[in-house]
């Protein structure tokens, strides 16, 4: 039994089709939603660990406020 092979015109017609279809463009928000959820997460916990950092190095909030205090001067 021979495979059905689509020729590279039907290749393009089908992309064409589907980039218009209503559930890829569904799909696509989705996706998009969730990657930036994702990065939103990732960049969070990188502050935290460098919060934790600062934090053990003996950094405190009140300290980086005096600084940026005195730079506005």
């Amino acid at each position: 039994m021979a495979k059905d092979w689509l020729t590279d015109e039907q290749v393009e017609q089908e992309i064409e089709r589907l980039k218009e279809s209503p559930y890829v463009k569904l799909a696509r928000k989705d996706a998009r939603i969730k990657y930036k959820r994702r990065q939103a997460l990732y960049n969070l916990r990188d502050l935290e660990k460098k919060g934790k950092a600062l934090s053990r190095a003996g950094i405190t909030m009140e300290i980086l406020e005096k600084i940026d205090n005195d730079s506005e001067e």
